[in-house]
Parts: C-alpha cells; structure tokens; sequence
C-alpha cells in the first residue's frame, strides 16, 4: 500500500459525542429552568391589576347576593314573629322560605360554591383580596346559615333560650366578620392604590331579643 493509499486519519467525534453525559446534564439543566421560569408570575401593568381585582370584586359580591338576601329575610321573619306582627297566614309559608334561606348560604348554593372555588391574581393585592375571599366564606356559610338555622328553631320553640342566645352570638360574629372583610378590602385598595367596588355584606340588625 502506497502513501497515497494510506487511510485518512480518523476525525475526531463531535464534541457532543465525546461528552454526552455533560450534554445530558446540561439539557436536564435547561429543561428544568423552563419549567421554573414557566411557573414564575408573569408580570403585569397596574391597569391589568386593577382590572382583574375588580372583575374578582365583581363576582365576589354577585356569589354573596343570594345569602345576604337570605339572612336579612330569616332576621326579619324572627323579629315580626317576635314582636307578634307575623299572622297565622303569613306565617304558614315561613318554613319554606327558612330553607330556601339555608340553602342560600351553604355550599349547595351555587354562588357560594363558586366563592369557594374563586381565584385570585397573583399579586400583592391579590393576597389580601384571597384573605377577604376566605372571611366572605366564612360570613356565609358558618354565621350566616347559623342564623338562619336558629331562626328555623325559634319559629317552632319561641321559647328556647339556648336558639336565642346562640341567635345573639351569630349575630355579633356576623358584625365582626364583616368588619374583618372590610379590613382585608382596604388592604386591597391601599396595595392598588384605587378603590375598588365595596364588598356588599350587609348589616344584619339584631333581634329585638339580641340583648
């Protein structure tokens, strides 16, 4: 075999090939920053802030309409019945109206199981409007149906002290819900710098018998 026959000399292999463990790993490494990047909140403008909190505050109070209508109406079935107001006729359709009141505030609702499953933005804003989401929750489905619950119990045993004194309680933690709400929305305003529609909980005036 001539020189000019002899076999070229062999290429070196791609660097790739030569360290495809290190090739591995760095792709791994790439891999896993997408994924971490693609998880990070992407940021936003204030106007895009605004909006979305005021769109949150929007179905916030359309899912507490329902119980907040119900828990005024129960409160004022009580107070009629108490003061002696309430005559047989219109007390006859009291219980039927006492349970659509109950429904309204439980998770069977469907505005309240949507509160339950609402989502709030990201933000710093978005935190103190997710802690106010929770206490509007909280309002319905815990003090609110408890009220109407003692309501349907005092409409067949006017006399039962403990309904009537669990009816006070409720009453007072229904307040001081409300005011916590108010709170956690200020927060809110105050980390936008805006005003945002108020969060529509509503006084719920005491029995006669409260105190």
């Amino acid at each position: 075999m001539t020189a000019e026959e002899s076999p070229a000399p062999a290429r070196p292999a791609p660097v790739w090939q030569r360290h495809r463990g290190l090739v591995i790993a760095l792709a791994i490494v790439a891999i896993i920053v997408v994924m971490v990047l693609s998880d990070l909140p992407v940021p936003t403008s204030r106007a895009d802030d605004i909006a979305a909190e005021r769109s949150v505050m929007k179905e916030v109070n359309g899912d507490l309409s329902p119980c907040a209508f119900a828990v005024g109406q129960a409160v004022g079935i009580w107070r009629l019945e108490e003061s002696g107001r309430l005559s047989a006729a219109d007390r006859a359709p009291t219980p039927g109206l006492l349970s659509d009141d109950q429904s309204a505030c439980s998770l069977t609702n469907q505005g309240v199981f949507d509160l339950s499953d609402l989502q709030v933005p990201g933000t710093a804003a978005g935190k103190h409007l997710g802690e106010m989401v929770a206490t509007t929750l909280l309002w319905t489905t815990s003090d609110a149906l408890r009220v109407v619950e003692d309501v349907q119990k005092l409409m067949v045993a006017p006399g039962d002290a403990a309904a009537r004194r669990d009816l006070a309680r409720e009453e007072s933690v229904l307040a001081k819900d409300r005011r916590t709400a108010q709170a956690q929305e200020a927060a809110t305003d105050a980390a936008l710098g805006v005003h945002l529609p108020p969060v529509d909980l509503p006084v719920v005036p005491p029995p006669s018998s409260a105190g």
